[in-house]
């Protein structure tokens, strides 16, 4: 698949999110069990979301600081692991992947590429934003965006 990477500004956009400390290894186990966390807060609150899931992840070494949940039009009174937190904003590298989710690595390595060739800085922060649920895997789009320095 090609990749058209774009150079943006993007908002900071509120979240709810449960957090954790992971390696790259170990998270395809954990993020479902965060995320299920999130939408039981959700169905339980008046807080109203526009549906969007989200990954954001933050390199330390080998540790992987992650943030899974799901975009909110709020700040929020934190609950159990559940916590008010934001999508940074500022400028960013960004494209659309489409199609399954286990192709997300093409979309990210089509960044840092394009990032590299021009010789633009990161901050080693990254994330996801799901489109939203298709049946037919074509009809999946997930948003990619990695902060620059």
């Amino acid at each position: 698949m090609d990749y058209e990477v774009k150079l943006l500004t993007v908002r900071d956009c509120p979240t709810a999110v449960v957090k954790a400390t992971t390696t790259l290894e170990a998270f395809p186990a954990l993020w479902k069990s965060l995320l299920d966390q999130v939408w039981a807060f959700l169905g339980t609150s008046d807080l109203r979301t526009d549906g969007h899931n989200i990954m954001l992840y933050r390199e330390d070494g080998a540790a992987l600081h992650v943030e899974v949940g799901v975009q909110v039009v709020r700040a929020f009174e934190s609950s159990g692991a559940v916590v008010s937190s934001t999508l940074p904003g500022g400028r960013a590298a960004m494209t659309t992947h489409r199609g399954l989710y286990s192709g997300l690595g093409l979309a990210h390595r089509a960044v840092l590429d394009r990032c590299a060739a021009e010789g633009v800085q990161l901050t080693g922060t990254s994330c996801e934003i799901y489109g939203h649920w298709h049946e037919d895997p074509a009809q999946l789009e997930t948003e990619v965006y990695w902060l620059l320095a």
